[in-house]
C-alpha cells in the first residue's frame, strides 16, 4: 500500500506540526468490480452476487433504522447513531435536526488482512 506525508498541526502538543501517513487512493472499485472479482473465485456468477448485494441495500436500512446491529459474519458489523442539534430544554429540541450515521466495525480476522500490510511511499518504486 502507498502512502504519502503531510504535515498537520497536533492539538496534543500546542499545535506542533507533524509528519502523519495519508493512505494513496489509486481510485475505486465499484460493485460490479466486487462482483466480478467474487465470481471468479466461486462457483456464483456476477448476476448471482449482485442480486445478494442488492437484496442486502432492500434489507439492511429498514433493519438498522428499527434498532438492529447488522452483523456480517467475519466482515464486521454495522450499526447506526445519530447526531443532532443540542437545545437547552427537552420542549426546545427539534427531531428534524436529527441526522443518522451508519457506523461499520470491522471484526478482528478484517483488521488482521488490513494489518497485513507492506507500506511503500508514494514516489518510490518497488525493487
Amino acid at each position: 500500500m502507498k502512502y504519502r506525508l503531510v504535515v498537520k498541526k497536533d492539538p496534543m502538543r500546542n499545535m506542533e506540526e507533524k509528519f502523519y501517513a495519508n493512505a494513496v487512493k489509486l481510485g475505486t472499485k465499484d460493485i460490479f468490480d466486487i462482483a466480478d472479482l467474487i465470481s471468479g473465485r466461486s462457483s456464483l456468477t456476477r448476476g448471482d452476487i449482485l442480486n445478494v448485494l442488492s437484496n442486502f441495500l432492500d434489507e439492511g436500512p429498514p433493519l438498522l433504522r428499527d434498532g438492529f446491529s447488522v452483523q456480517l459474519g467475519e466482515l464486521g458489523t454495522l450499526r447506526i447513531t445519530l447526531a443532532s442539534n443540542g437545545a437547552a430544554t427537552k420542549k426546545e429540541f427539534h427531531a428534524e435536526s436529527i441526522k443518522p450515521r451508519v457506523i461499520f466495525r470491522p471484526s478482528a480476522r478484517f483488521m488482521k488482512r488490513i494489518s497485513d500490510n507492506h507500506y511503500e511511499a508514494e514516489g518510490k518504486k518497488k525493487e
